[in-house]
């Protein structure tokens, strides 16, 4: 039976640029792309921090190094340049592999530099 589960996530990426005209909807930095594991044109869900929003969109690539978060076309109307977003990516896998699954994880400073990477969230104190 297959299982999905978190790949990778870029958590709390700051939206640098929303372009309603502009072709593609999610445009990240190549580097961070690279970091949490994600690929060019794969599947991604967006949760919005600041207003609550949650949509799915997919990745295109921003030049690296360039820290850029850019929300485009119908995306564009979900967030504000400044908001603070989580970026994730999901994969189906069977049980066996899922008990060897490591998520690669991001978390950002609010200039969009890397703060920290892990592949483990620790437990919630109640």
């Amino acid at each position: 039976m297959q299982i999905t589960l978190l790949k990778g996530k870029l958590h709390m990426a700051c939206v640098t640029q929303a372009e309603l005209w502009y072709d593609g909807s999610c445009a990240i930095d190549a580097d961070l792309v690279k970091l949490a594991g994600l690929r060019e044109f794969e599947q991604i869900d967006i949760y919005n921090v600041d207003n609550g929003e949650r949509f799915s969109t997919y990745v295109i690539l921003a030049e690296p190094g360039s820290k850029t978060i850019s929300m485009n076309g119908a995306a564009a109307r979900k967030v504000q340049v400044g908001d603070r977003i989580i970026i994730a990516a999901y994969a189906g896998m069977e049980e066996a592999e899922a008990d060897r699954h490591k998520p690669k994880l991001v978390y950002l400073n609010s200039d969009n530099s890397v703060n920290r990477t892990s592949n483990t969230i620790p437990v919630q104190v109640a």
